[in-house]
């Protein structure tokens, strides 16, 4: 098989633009938007499963919430509407996320407030509180997925499993339970990864309809005005978006920095590293065994140094409990154990002298007894 053949075979194998049928999939994404008639009940019944899910900590209940949600829809509607230059629908579309998300907020706040379970374990729920770059990528591989797929003539499951891998509706109802219970750092951190799923939605879903040349809105060729109002807007979104983006993979570099630290120095002469703490640029390391001496201190300083960390931001904690330090504890309570039976030995010599003291004046008191019997013995016989 020559080159040829071969690089018309995988051309044939990926290439899809015969599968697409544009104006239909821009018709349903207009449809889609709104937010009005069974959305509405849809959207209650998504927010009220995946609140139980969140409440009672089951994935099975926070997937089939998040199958069943609408929020694609606008966020997809944005994209679209930046990508082909309709700002009408770019109103109309921001318009109904934002209604979706606020009666999210409200309903989840609510049950929250008013539901008669205990929050045994809340696993699911600290998992959609702090954003990584692993939320980005899904994000912007999952709006990919999205758009291709609403763009195909034939379609599938795919937007389901996007539904589920991006994950919209569990942060926004992790939101609602920091604000029942005034965890503002629950609020923030779900509020945020929301934020980021779906700004990275749009711009894939925005990068997809350029790529695939969707037809655009006549009146935006000829309007310079519109022309920069979708700019701007799309300024608004992609720069937040890159700088959050950039610090999520340069938490994410420093975290992996630290762990490959740890698992280099994870053991020493003496003793080892059995726990540490990461707070932003900060790290905590708690290490057992005998008490680091200044050399080991400047090696560990030197080696987080080579892993890229700063050493002036790490702060060592002992727990002192090495074979040096055992050592001591054992000749400090052979000391005391010392201590205690000499103290024994000198009670059971204070024992023993009042026991022969107190026979002593037994005896004493018995011979006196004794003597003064006989005395009066002599003066009864004579009265005889």
């Amino acid at each position: 098989m020559s080159w040829e053949n071969i690089r018309n075979y995988l051309k044939g194998l990926v290439d899809f633009k015969d599968e697409l049928d544009m104006e239909d999939s821009i018709d349903r994404i207009r449809k889609n938007i709104w937010f009005r008639g069974p959305n509405v009940w849809i959207l209650a019944f998504a927010i009220i499963l995946a609140s139980v899910g969140l409440n009672v900590n089951s994935t099975a209940v926070i997937i089939g919430a998040m199958l069943v949600s609408p929020l694609m829809g606008p966020i997809i509607g944005i994209g679209l509407s930046l990508g082909i230059g309709d700002l009408k629908l770019l109103r109309d579309a921001a318009y109904n996320l934002l209604v979706m998300v606020v009666i999210s907020l409200i309903a989840s706040t609510i049950y929250f407030l008013i539901s008669p379970l205990d929050l045994i374990n809340s696993s699911e729920l600290a998992a959609r509180t702090s954003p990584t770059i692993y939320d980005v990528i899904i994000a912007l591989f999952g709006g990919l997925a999205g758009i291709l797929e609403t763009s195909r003539k034939d379609r599938g499951t795919v937007l389901s499993g996007v539904a589920i891998a991006t994950a919209l509706m569990p942060p926004l109802c992790t939101a609602g339970y920091g604000l029942s219970n005034g965890n503002w750092h629950y609020f923030f951190g779900a509020s945020y990864l929301f934020i980021i799923n779906g700004v990275f939605i749009i711009l894939a879903t925005f990068a997809m309809v350029k790529y695939l040349k969707y037809p655009v809105v006549e009146s935006y060729k000829r309007d310079s005005k519109r022309l920069t109002v979708t700019t701007l807007l799309l300024l608004i979104f992609i720069v937040p978006s890159i700088i959050s983006a950039v610090s999520l993979v340069n938490e994410n570099n420093f975290k992996r920095s630290v762990n490959s630290f740890i698992e280099a120095n994870k053991s020493y002469r003496g003793g080892y590293i059995y726990d540490y703490k990461i707070e932003g640029q900060d790290v905590t390391i708690f290490v057992a065994g005998d008490p680091l001496s200044d050399d080991e201190t400047i090696l560990f300083k030197a080696s987080a140094e080579a892993f890229g960390l700063n050493p002036d931001r790490m702060v060592i904690k002992e727990n002192n409990f090495g074979t040096k330090a055992i050592e001591k504890m054992a000749g400090e309570l052979a000391k005391t154990r010392e201590e205690a039976e000499k103290e024994l030995r000198t009670r059971d010599e204070i024992i023993l002298m009042l026991k022969e003291e107190l026979e002593e004046e037994r005896a004493a008191k018995d011979a006196s007894s004794d003597q003064k019997e006989a005395e009066d013995e002599p003066e009864d016989n004579q009265e005889r």
